[in-house]
């Protein structure tokens, strides 16, 4: 977040982070002490990136997969400078209760986000949390809530703020005023990414022994385990998470509302769902529009399928910026400025590569390569966040990522009842709609507690 972005923020908020502010002890933090919940594939990519920036030790690990958290030790110790494998946890609230860490890292599936996040900004550590914030808005809601009493810094890995390409698109393009004035957003995604098994191909099977599936299960609705679960693929369940809307669409409208500094959208609509393969188990949907009315009259539109041909295989998951002067394509991948009038770009970027400085990016399994240089970003960004405390806030900072995820919530609830929901802000709430505002809150399997921004 810049200087202007932060002066911008309410005096609320202001007042608030100054009623709290106690010294940083970052310059003392030598090494940082970090902690892991959720070993699994972004957790590793993320923490692997941090000590390639940082003098961190990595404490300790955690995860309900015993196979997987030993695993992550492993690859920690052949990592970082000491050489130490971290202590290994099962329960998160352990791996909390030691308390000797300064920064805990959140990397759970989705419905895991907002409960190990608040406990560990209530024990006094700094949280550096996947994606979206939560499954539902007041989750998010409590994450900003503890954030801002325990005077936290939590970095939301929307990792586009800070990747390399698009940081010059906004400055050298949008900023500098080759767009003129924005007419129109679409964001997308087309690549096919929805869980295709069957009952068939993935029965109902015991969880391996490795997994505890109560807790993994924690406090979604309790499913039947099947391959399909664990790892990675609890995406495909609207139990665990959002469907593509809470995976994909956060991502590119957080890139776009930081782009071209949008606050909150007025008014949410969307429809779809699975409208074409509807003999897998994935219950997410497989085709989805969804619209986001902002000031001034301008809309920023989603789209994702499951099936058929991408309408600009060069960028299938993206953003598109319409502007009176021209047309910015952004991606994970790239960017490229259309003047109006030409066919071709003007100016373009590809993704910052740095093999030459870290040459582990190359080799190193699962990595998205494109993505390292805004991850090691990103961190740098939390980092210098801690050491000037109470004067600048991490550019995904807690409360814009609860801005997009929590409008990416609302778009799913939109298609859920069948009509627009329009939004006030200021009081957390979905304009005379009583229904929807009762769903604005998932209902949590016992003996787990939703939390309440109000008593967090």
């Amino acid at each position: 977040m810049t200087r202007r972005d932060f002066l911008k923020r309410s005096s609320s908020v202001a007042a608030l982070a100054a009623a709290t502010y106690i010294p940083t002890t970052f310059a003392a933090e030598k090494p940082l002490r970090v902690g892991l919940i959720g070993t699994g594939w972004y957790g590793k990519s993320s923490l692997l990136r941090l000590l390639q920036v940082a003098d961190a030790e990595v404490v300790s690990l955690c995860d309900v997969d015993s196979r997987m958290v030993a695993e992550a030790a492993e690859i920690v110790s052949k990592r970082q400078k000491s050489g130490k494998k971290p202590r290994t946890y099962s329960d998160f609230r352990k791996i909390i209760a030691e308390r000797d860490v300064d920064v805990m890292m959140v990397s759970t599936p989705d419905h895991w986000h907002a409960i190990p996040a608040i406990e560990a900004m209530q024990a006094g550590m700094d949280v550096y949390c996947e994606k979206p914030t939560g499954v539902d808005v007041i989750e998010s809601q409590a994450m900003v809530a503890a954030a801002r009493k325990y005077n936290r810094i939590v970095q939301i890995n929307t990792q586009r703020r800070s990747t390399p390409h698009l940081i010059e698109a906004r400055d050298e393009i949008i900023q500098a005023g080759l767009l003129g004035k924005i007419q129109h957003v679409d964001i997308c995604c087309y690549w096919h990414m929805r869980n295709r098994d069957t009952l068939a191909s993935a029965p109902d099977i015991a969880p391996p022994e490795t997994l505890d599936y109560d807790l993994w299960t924690g406090p979604a609705p309790q499913r039947p385990f099947c391959k399909i679960n664990h790892p990675r693929g609890w995406r495909a369940f609207m139990e665990y998470g959002n469907g593509i809307v809470g995976d994909m669409c956060v991502h590119m409208l957080d890139m776009v509302r930081w782009l071209l500094d949008l606050g909150w959208p007025k008014t949410v609509t969307s429809w779809g769902g699975i409208l074409v393969d509807k003999a897998s188990r994935a219950n997410i949907s497989d085709t989805q529009t969804a619209t986001f009315d902002f000031d001034k009259g301008l809309q920023v539109v989603w789209n994702h399928r499951t099936w058929g041909a991408m309408p600009d295989p060069d960028y299938p998951w993206a953003g598109i910026i319409h502007g009176e002067k021209g047309t910015l394509k952004a991606s994970v991948f790239k960017y490229e400025f259309i003047p109006k009038g030409e066919s071709k770009p003007t100016r373009k970027r590809d993704a910052l590569l740095e093999y030459a400085k870290y040459p582990e990016d190359e080799t190193e399994k699962d990595l998205e390569r494109h993505v390292a240089s805004a991850m090691r970003g990103h961190w740098r960004n939390f980092l210098e966040a801690r050491s000037k405390r109470g004067q600048m806030l991490p550019v995904a900072d807690i409360e814009q990522a609860h801005i997009s995820s929590a409008s990416c919530f609302l778009a799913n609830l939109s298609m859920q009842l069948g009509r627009s929901l329009t939004w006030d802000p200021a009081t957390h709430t979905v304009v005379k709609d009583t229904e929807a505002n009762g769903l604005l809150r998932r209902p949590y399997r016992a003996p787990w507690t939703h939390p309440d921004p109000a008593k967090v």
